[in-house]
């Protein structure tokens, strides 16, 4: 609503909608230069579908500005739509219950993989379990605090559900649910759902990481990284991966995938499993379901 309806609307800008039954980039690579199109904002399940299917074949040139929604951006897609359109797509984030709350605004500096830093009326924080601060790359739960009051854009509570709402707003904070962890210079860096993050042999393993790398291997469309049980590590690191359309997912391409993640990242962090599927469970906002996975 934020990325797509809300913001246009108070600049009283034009909102551009095409409805369709199931997402086919060939479908709508060619509306962006018919209709003028001038800010594109979607998920990134989307951008990864638009780049597999070649967009320097499409005229996208009436673009200027490019954000998601929904999820993480992954730093693999920012590159090759820069690359490919020279477009520099801005990632932020919020959610239902909010409107931006982090994000890569216009005039500030940025880094590829960050959501960017704490919009301007938010007291944004990252706290431990205990609701305690946590320090610079530490993980943490991304929290508002509002002892001095709620902001403009967040949300009053759950409708008719008090137990919800009490449940994600106490202690003079509203608990997102989601963990970042921030850096030096302040940006914040997306890890993953509290109940997404992955506690295996002792080490706790934020999905998005993981995902990240495996998207940057050519024949990936599509990655969800979740939890599968383990009676020895408590758990372990599940891959599920779409394949690009021709290519055949085998035992030896399962192997290369494991030992790509090993050499990018630290080595406890590869997935012992990895499995192949022909679609992802998603949101209707185009969001992978990892409980699902």
């Amino acid at each position: 609503m934020w990325g797509k309806l809300y913001g246009q609307w108070l600049c009283e800008g034009a909102t551009f909608v095409y409805d369709f039954d199931k997402f086919d980039a060939a479908d709508i690579l060619p509306l962006f230069a018919k209709y003028g199109i001038t800010t594109f904002c979607a998920p990134p399940t989307m951008y990864r579908m638009l780049i597999k299917e070649d967009i320097s074949k499409y005229d996208m040139s009436s673009v200027r500005h490019a954000t998601i929604a929904g999820e993480a951006l992954n730093p693999e897609v920012f590159r090759q739509m820069e690359k490919i359109t020279g477009l520099r797509v801005m990632e932020g984030f919020g959610q239902s219950e909010t409107c931006l709350v982090i994000g890569n605004l216009v005039g500030g500096t940025h880094k590829i993989g960050s959501m960017g830093k704490p919009v301007p009326g938010f007291d944004v924080d990252l706290v431990d379990p205990d609701g305690n601060p946590v320090g610079v790359g530490e993980n943490g739960e991304i929290v508002i605090r509002t002892a001095n009051g709620n902001p403009c854009g967040l949300f009053k509570g759950y409708y008719m559900d008090e137990e919800k709402t009490n449940e994600a707003w106490y202690d003079g904070m509203y608990h997102t649910g989601d963990v970042a962890w921030r850096d030096e210079d302040g940006f914040f860096w997306y890890v993953g759902r509290t109940d997404d993050v992955i506690k295996s042999s002792g080490y706790r393993i934020g999905p998005f990481e993981i995902e990240n790398v495996i998207m940057e291997l050519p024949y990936v469309l599509e990655c969800g990284v979740s939890a599968a049980p383990d009676e020895v590590r408590g758990q372990v690191v599940k891959a599920s991966i779409v394949l690009v359309p021709g290519v055949e997912g085998t035992e030896e391409l399962k192997k290369e995938i494991q030992t790509y993640v090993k050499d990018h990242t630290a080595p406890y962090k590869y997935p012992r499993i990895v499995v192949f599927r022909n679609e992802m469970p998603k949101t209707t906002s185009g969001k992978i379901i990892r409980a699902k996975l």
